[in-house]
């Protein structure tokens, strides 16, 4: 029966299944022209970053609303308000809610480890180590456990879940359309992007968050996915309506000359603060696995540990979105701010040293904000009159601890000017922040992510993209063609067969193929062999038996080789315990490979 087209459009004259297989076969074409139109279009890219940014920021305010509905159940708070501004909040449940979010969150823990499942891998350690993949179902996972952390009231932000989930939502779809690592690696900073531009209503703090954390560089080729992710994330959560920026900051902020000097003082203060809550998390890790506390109990030692400090400071609960505000419209004393500020510090290390999911983003602005009000008031009471206001202090210095902790210095001023609308003021700011961000570079050398990738052993300080070193690899350089010759040749022999001029080396192996090593032609054709010419075979003119390489090695471990043997080429063997020669490798064609490759990616940075 032939097929045909009906009036409207349906394919007549075949079998049910043969129709849905007719079907199936036109949306696979259709897709796979999507895949080659998007794979060649940058503006096809680009809408295409638009329309999944609104679909992030609407997740991001899904997320929010759970959140608030969560703290709304267990802590019994208003639906309408921050957990962390909830004056309150019954003590019964301040003792039981962390400690349950701990069982909850330890049962996963070990649940996921029974399951074997594999790493997560964040934003950037995707785009550093793995041209930008990263697994949906391991995100969603994640940001389930972030959630619980959250809803349980312990003492951090959603942020890591919110730019988890963003960028894995980017990832899928560049992977589903096959986009060049380049091209996958700016979706997942646009996902990261839009995430943090929803969450704090601030689409330009989201941007350059893509840019220094996710990207490691400000690209002119991921500038427009970026930002359109990053505006279309806002729009949606101002469409929805719970579109709100992160402080409220009322009346002028006066400056004077004296002002920025203090701002820069407190800037080393801040750096000083930062790098403190960083190691307080380590020092939190290693004080539990001395205790040789299982890791699924840890998430409760955690959650009851929190509860504590908590009855004293219920500030500490939660992010400390609300509690920003509330210090802005009052007044605390000295000695109570400086409490709580140690209070927070020991909440947050807490939180996440024991296990819990999260992320240090809000935190350290909660954190910032305490050591402004806290320095604004020492200095009132030493100086007066150069004090310019609280709020001054206060904005630098959760810009200022943020820069030092999240390692993001733009992202932190850009955040203070779309809250606050004011560039005289964020000029101080920025003084502030320059200062702590480079204290804690050049003094602890980590923000808080790359911190914790240097724990874990991985070898990064940002997402740069180093994975394509790791995937050039000798194997995929290597020659299979070496010219070989068995150990019990005679050098007579060899010496007919292989002329001086007719290669460089051959490659001595045993019967089974075991490398015995390399004969230099030019030795084995010196006159000074003569004489002893009919006594000696091949094994003896080897040289060099212990320099070769691995299959699995990659291109920069090749150059260290090269530069240690001082050698132009070097046999690959099957491995160390399996030594059959594979190969060869070359020093020359390994660096034009290396180069290219080197080019390639500067030139993708910068849209060529």
């Amino acid at each position: 029966m032939k097929a045909q087209l009906d009036g409207n459009g349906a394919i007549s004259g075949l079998a049910p299944r043969s129709q849905l297989r007719a079907y199936r076969q036109r949306a696979q074409l259709a897709f796979a022209v999507v895949q080659r139109t998007l794979r060649a279009s940058e503006f096809g890219q680009i809408v295409l970053c638009a329309a999944v940014g609104a679909f992030v920021g609407a997740v991001v305010d899904l997320l929010h609303e759970a959140v608030m509905f969560i703290h709304s159940l267990t802590f019994l708070v208003p639906r309408d308000a921050f957990l962390s501004a909830a004056a309150d909040v019954p003590r019964s449940r301040i003792l039981l809610v962390p400690a349950a979010g701990g069982v909850l969150a330890g049962l996963l823990a070990f649940a996921t480890r029974r399951w074997r499942a594999p790493e997560v891998v964040d934003p950037i350690e995707a785009n550093a180590l793995y041209g930008g993949r990263m697994s949906l179902s391991g995100s969603l996972r994640l940001t389930f456990a972030t959630l619980i952390s959250n809803g349980a009231g312990m003492s951090l932000g959603m942020e890591a879940g919110f730019t988890q989930l963003g960028g894995a939502i980017y990832s899928y779809v560049a992977q589903a359309l096959r986009l060049r690592r380049a091209d996958a690696r700016v979706m997942v900073t646009a996902g990261a992007a839009a995430a943090i531009a929803a969450a704090f209503n601030a689409p330009l703090a989201g941007a350059f968050y893509g840019f220094e954390l996710i990207l490691g560089s400000y690209a002119p080729r991921a500038l427009a996915p970026v930002a359109v992710a990053s505006v279309c994330a806002v729009l949606v959560q101002r469409a929805i309506g719970h579109a709100q920026t992160l402080f409220r900051v009322h009346g002028d902020l006066p400056l004077s000359p004296e002002s920025y000097a203090l701002v820069a003082g407190m800037g080393v203060v801040a750096a000083a603060v930062g790098v403190l809550t960083m190691l307080a998390v380590t020092w939190t890790e290693r004080g539990l696995r001395a205790t040789r506390t299982p890791d699924w109990l840890r998430p409760l030692v955690g959650g009851l540990t929190l509860s504590l400090v908590a009855l004293y400071s219920p500030e500490v609960l939660g992010s400390g979105h609300g509690a920003i505000q509330l210090h802005f419209d009052g007044a605390w004393p000295w000695l109570a701010l400086s409490a709580l500020l140690a209070a927070k510090i020991v909440a947050s290390a807490v939180s996440v040293g024991s296990g819990f999911r999260g992320g240090l983003f809000s935190s350290s602005l909660f954190i910032g904000a305490l050591l402004g009000s806290a320095f604004s008031q020492a200095i009132g009471g030493l100086a007066p009159d150069l004090v310019a206001g609280k709020s001054v202090y206060m904005l630098a210095g959760m810009a200022s601890v943020g820069a030092a902790i999240i390692g993001a210095p733009l992202t932190m001023v850009f955040l203070v000017l779309e809250a606050t609308q004011d560039f005289p003021l964020t000029v101080a700011v920025l003084v502030a922040v320059i200062i702590a961000s480079t204290i804690a570079r050049l003094s602890f050398g980590y923000s808080f992510a790359t911190w914790r990738f240097h724990l874990r052993g991985l070898g990064i300080r940002g997402a740069h993209d180093v994975g394509w070193v790791a995937d050039m690899t000798v194997g995929r350089l290597m020659r299979s063609d070496p010219k070989v010759v068995l150990e019990q040749m005679s050098a007579r022999a060899l010496r007919d067969l292989y002329p001086a001029d007719s290669a460089k080396r051959l490659y001595v192996v045993s019967q089974a193929g075991k490398y015995l090593g390399v004969i230099d032609l030019v030795t084995a054709h010196n006159r000074e062999l003569d004489d002893a010419l009919d006594g000696l075979v091949a094994s003896d003119l080897a040289q060099e038996r212990d320099l070769f390489l691995l299959p699995g090695d990659n291109v920069r471990t090749a150059f260290l080789r090269f530069e240690e043997a001082q050698i132009e080429a070097l046999p690959v063997l099957a491995s160390r315990s399996d030594p059959r020669l594979v190969g060869y490798l070359t020093e020359a064609y390994a660096l034009k490979r290396y180069t290219n490759e080197l080019e390639k990616t500067r030139l993708s940075e910068l849209g060529v």
